[in-house]
């Protein structure tokens, strides 16, 4: 079930906050964003055990998954879909490249880019990547039933699409106030 809408919510059209929480009654326990960064947590600490006997850590694993699919792409694409800044992207693409499984070039029309590509020990170690978050994410999902997981994905789809429309509705702000 893909409950995305066809076209993102932009700053407009984007509803208005819920009343779910309040000052004095707030818990911790009972915050959706504490529970959500302890099971990012938690996803992210199994995907580096499972990942650590193929040699490759979490931070490891999007990027090189990315160029795979990519067939090739340049730092700053990857940095970009990975949402993490040049310099990090850098650094994880520098172990990549140590551990043999990327090599790195120059444009030949622009000396500033950087292309990127998967060596063939490399398509492999991205070969091994979906089996891995497959198994961390079924584990993580144990006992809940088809329909209990489609609504989880389809709340967890709104409530991204309700933080980009803040995101745009706060960009869009902070560019008018220029």
């Amino acid at each position: 079930m893909n409950s995305e809408p066809d076209t993102p919510l932009t700053a407009d059209d984007a509803p208005a906050p819920a009343d779910f929480y309040s000052a004095s009654g707030y818990r911790t326990n009972e915050s959706v964003g504490y529970l959500m960064r302890r099971l990012v947590s938690h996803v992210t600490q199994e995907i580096d055990r499972q990942l650590d006997e193929h040699d490759l850590t979490n931070a490891q694993w999007m990027p090189l998954y990315k160029i795979a699919k990519a067939g090739g792409s340049t730092v700053a694409e990857v940095a970009r879909i990975c949402e993490i800044d040049n310099g990090a992207m850098t650094r994880v693409l520098d172990r990549l490249e140590a551990k043999g499984l990327l090599k790195r070039s120059r444009s030949s029309t622009d000396r500033r880019v950087v292309n990127l590509e998967l060596t063939p020990e490399g398509k492999l170690a991205a070969d091994k990547v979906p089996q891995v978050l497959a198994n961390v994410m079924n584990s993580h999902l144990a006992g809940f039933s088809r329909e209990e997981f489609d609504t989880l994905l389809s709340l967890l789809q709104r409530m991204l699409a309700n933080a980009e429309a803040v995101k745009a509705r706060y960009g869009a702000t902070a560019e008018n106030q220029e």
